[in-house]
């Protein structure tokens, strides 16, 4: 297929294969974490937001870190840029009504935590007493997504706190509801189109001025 060209990256000419996604996307959906409400909080405001796009950072035992995107677009972004913390609390199989209740309604318009049992981590973000497990976080990094931000997180604590294992997205798709998994592609859908105008405006300066240091000093 030939490459189209895209401008962007502080002046460079980037090309851009075009792909047939449809080819990629069952790779792509096994690269999806566990399910897990991201908490955060900044000034008194509490929130969870629903995420599966976690991953490992580090390889060293005794200083784990992750990479955790989170979209601009939702409120869980303000608190998390503004205290530089959160909290991933990983969901247990049978916990379906969490992602309605934290991933199909905005934390603008409700406070998703009112009657879940939580208590607050070193971070001060909320660790759910009923999960799989959870890893309390502090933000050392960021990169700029266009659409997201990629936070890199040191895990302060954490602890597989049942028996019943994770809930993969997979298996939550089986299980939900038919009016929930409509309620769930129509916010995915209209989603998709936001970041389709803003996912190529990214900052890319750090990367630039680094690649740029690095040929300098060879």
């Amino acid at each position: 297929m030939p490459a189209a060209p895209r401008a962007n990256f502080a002046g460079l000419l980037v090309m851009v294969e075009a792909l047939d996604s449809r080819r990629i996307a069952p790779l792509m959906s096994l690269l999806w974490s566990p399910m897990a409400a991201v908490a955060s909080h900044w000034q008194g405001k509490l929130n969870a937001q629903i995420a599966v796009a976690i991953s490992a950072a580090s390889i060293v035992p005794d200083r784990p870190r992750l990479l955790v995107q989170i979209y601009k677009g939702n409120h869980s972004h303000e608190l998390i840029h503004a205290s530089g913390s959160l909290a991933l609390n990983y969901l247990r199989r049978g916990q379906i009504q969490l992602i309605k209740d934290f991933g199909l309604v905005s934390g603008r318009d409700v406070e998703k935590l009112d009657g879940v049992p939580y208590r607050l981590g070193s971070s001060g973000s909320p660790i759910l007493e009923d999960c799989w497990a959870y890893l309390d976080c502090r933000v050392v990094n960021a990169m700029d997504g266009g659409d997201m931000t990629c936070f890199l997180v040191d895990v302060l604590e954490g602890d597989i706190i049942s028996e019943d294992g994770p809930l993969w997205w997979r298996d939550a798709r089986r299980e939900m509801p038919r009016e929930w998994m409509e309620e769930w592609d129509r916010k995915i859908t209209a989603e998709v189109e936001v970041s389709r105008k803003v996912m190529d405006h990214i900052d890319s300066a750090p990367w630039i001025q680094g690649r740029q240091g690095g040929l300098e000093s060879q």
